[in-house]
């Protein structure tokens, strides 16, 4: 047994084809492995942005403030990054969050004009954007 399993270590033509289909398969399971990692992440990512929704119920312009009333109806929680009012971006004291289904005022601080239309855009922190013209009165 000793001496078969010497001329085995011996017989190097053996040894070179097992060793490199062995470096082929590794390389092709890590290879596949990091594809559907990413693969994963890509679409949990976007599965994500895409059930992100919500939508303006309506717009309130008072003293200082223009608040706006928000619903969530997607199937994910929706953070407020940013506000703009006729493409200006205004400042958001804190985040401003909706779980499922909640909904909510966002006031925001601008000094407007009654009957003037105002442009709102909404953007979520998964980029999302809700939009729209509004007249003070």
């Amino acid at each position: 047994m000793k001496n078969v399993f010497k001329k085995f270590l011996l017989n190097r033509r053996a040894i070179t084809p097992v060793l490199s289909n062995l470096l082929l398969t590794v390389i092709a399971v890590a290879a596949m492995s990091l594809a559907t990692t990413a693969t994963y992440v890509i679409t949990n990512n976007l599965r994500q942005t895409m059930g992100e929704r919500v939508i303006i119920e309506d717009v309130w312009f008072h003293d200082e403030t223009v608040s706006v009333y928000l619903r969530n109806i997607g199937k994910v929680s929706v953070t407020i990054s940013a506000v703009y009012i006729n493409h200006t971006r205004q400042y958001l004291p804190t985040k401003f969050h909706l779980e499922l289904g909640e909904h909510g005022w966002l006031n925001i601080t601008y000094s407007w004009l009654p009957n003037r239309v105002y442009y709102l855009d909404i953007i979520t922190s998964r980029g999302n954007h809700v939009e729209g013209y509004y007249k003070a009165s």
